[in-house]
């Protein structure tokens, strides 16, 4: 296992994430401290959780594993988000100090901890000011309760905006973005990806293997079936079946990823997630996993060094569709300049 930053922290984590939202859902108990053993046994290190999984229960089942393996317990640097609704009352969801301070307490109480290394703001909040949030956060530093703070799921000028406010009230930067980011998505890349190398920010991707696609057990115009997350919800959310299905530009990127992974000798996912690790700004790729099984495959991604011809290929074959103007040619061209002038 390679270790990068944690963004513009001087904290170290492990390229690979383990994140947890399959605890206390798809994964029970037993199953979950197994993969956390396997997880750490091969090197990791960075554990992503957040109190809306399986309301609450992720974090609890972390907790007690972190309680029992005290060893362990102290190479872990865990991270956890707060934002979504976690009760029925109107203060019980959003970015608000009054929101947040109720649900720090609370992960921290389910994880057994008194701090979290990293503290993540799992979406966007329209009707908190930024700056309300931004202090709150840093009083939490201050406190000695979190010790970094990032976000999830922020666009390009809110990733912005928030780098902005902290810096001019003085207050401790945002290290971290979680974002959806694979090769079937690539959207980020137009203006969520330059903002966080414009502010130092570390890049944590969820969902990259787009939801078992790019893992390569699907097969063209054949509905899943069985024990997979299609298989058991073919309308599942952004990775519904039919529309992927119907998109040739989903096959073309699986046939190349599937005859990278034949050329290496490797699993498909593996090449999926070496791919996302060479990309700019991402410090570590969150890997979401339902068996042991599985994560061990996951993990063969660390040391899988694909060729700058493998990578173009990927590249050339998950462009995502863009307009000429903003994102296109014409755009792009208008982005920079000579420094010896010209016409």
């Amino acid at each position: 296992m390679d270790y990068r930053t944690l963004g513009n922290s001087g904290a170290s984590v492990s390229e690979l994430t383990l994140g947890t939202m399959t605890f206390g859902a798809e994964a029970d108990e037993t199953t979950s401290h197994q993969i956390l053993d396997a997880f750490v046994a091969g090197g990791g290190t960075l554990v992503d959780t957040a109190d809306v999984y399986s309301a609450g229960v992720s974090e609890e089942i972390i907790g007690r594993w972190l309680a029992a393996r005290p060893t362990d317990a102290a190479q872990v640097v865990l991270a956890t988000k707060g934002r979504f609704p976690m009760g029925d009352g109107p203060n019980d969801v959003g970015l608000s100090r009054r929101h947040l301070a109720r649900a720090l307490d609370d992960s921290l109480r389910r994880l057994g901890t008194e701090h979290v290394d990293l503290y993540q703001m799992h979406a966007w909040d329209a009707l908190t000011p930024i700056d309300e949030t931004l202090r709150f956060l840093d009083d939490a530093i201050s406190a000695g309760k979190i010790g970094y703070y990032g976000f999830s799921n922020y666009l390009g000028w809110q990733v912005t905006k928030a780098v902005g406010r902290a810096d001019a009230l003085g207050f401790a930067p945002p290290v971290t973005l979680q974002p959806q980011y694979n090769l079937l998505v690539r959207d980020i890349e137009h203006e969520i990806v330059p903002a966080s190398l414009d502010a130092g920010i570390g890049l944590l991707p969820w969902s990259p293997l787009a939801g078992g696609w790019l893992s390569g057990k699907y097969r063209r115009d054949q509905a899943p079936t069985g024990s997979t997350r299609l298989g058991e919800d073919p309308t599942r959310g952004m990775e519904a079946w039919e529309a992927r299905n119907a998109d040739e530009r989903t096959w073309t990127v699986i046939d190349a990823v599937t005859a990278i992974a034949d050329a290496h000798g490797a699993s498909a996912s593996q090449v999926a997630l070496a791919w996302l690790l060479a990309q700019p700004a991402v410090t570590s790729v969150i890997l979401g996993a339902r068996t042991v099984e599985q994560l061990d495959d996951n993990l063969g991604a660390s040391g899988l060094v694909l060729t700058a011809d493998e990578l173009t290929r990927l590249g050339d074959a998950s462009a995502p569709r863009i307009d000429d103007y903003p994102y296109g040619t014409a755009g792009v061209a208008q982005r920079g300049r000579r420094i010896d002038g010209g016409r």
